[in-house]
């Protein structure tokens, strides 16, 4: 399952390895579709992905530093940089096919 994480982690949690940040909220839909994918990846990639989620409402800044207008958006890093900015809803078969490039 994905990790809840804060502000003031995010630097630190995502500084190393490959992972994926979903900033979402609970009031949105698209949202709601987006946690199981994220869960079951969470579950079969452990140990070579991490992933994480991120409230927008109640962790508004990372999301204001990485311009985040739209949710769900999913933030894929790599040692800690940026590599993929993904917005709004992505199937298993989508986000498997982004992560293969930098597993």
């Amino acid at each position: 399952m994905a990790k809840d994480l804060q502000d003031a982690q995010f630097a630190q949690a995502t500084a190393e390895g490959l992972t994926v940040v979903d900033f979402w909220a609970p009031w949105c839909g698209p949202c709601r579709m987006q946690t199981p994918i994220i869960d079951k990846l969470s579950a079969e990639l452990e140990g070579k992905v991490e992933f994480f989620k991120m409230n927008v409402d109640e962790e508004q800044a990372t999301a204001q530093q990485f311009g985040i207008m739209s949710i769900p958006t999913l933030i894929v890093k790599k040692d800690g940089e940026v590599v993929e900015k993904l917005v709004g809803f992505h199937d298993e078969a989508r986000l498997k096919d982004v992560l293969s490039r930098y597993m």
